[in-house]
């Protein structure tokens, strides 16, 4: 991080100085939101699907996928 400081990036280097306490938990804890995050995703498709705002490619994509 320090030699980031004097280079393009100084600013993801103050970032991540700043909250370094979340950044090593996030290395180090041995779980992860990963299948909360896909359950999220999966359901927002669905509701983007069903308002009609999702247009013609995703439903065409998910079709030429599945074939």
């Amino acid at each position: 991080m320090e030699d980031a400081s004097s280079s393009e990036l100084a600013s993801l280097a103050n970032g991540i100085g700043r909250d370094i306490a979340a950044v090593r938990a996030a290395i180090t804890q041995p779980w992860s939101n990963s299948s909360v995050e896909g359950q999220i995703n999966r359901l927002k498709t669905i509701k983007r699907h069903m308002y009609g705002r999702s247009g013609y490619a995703l439903p065409r994509n998910g079709l030429l996928t599945t074939v």
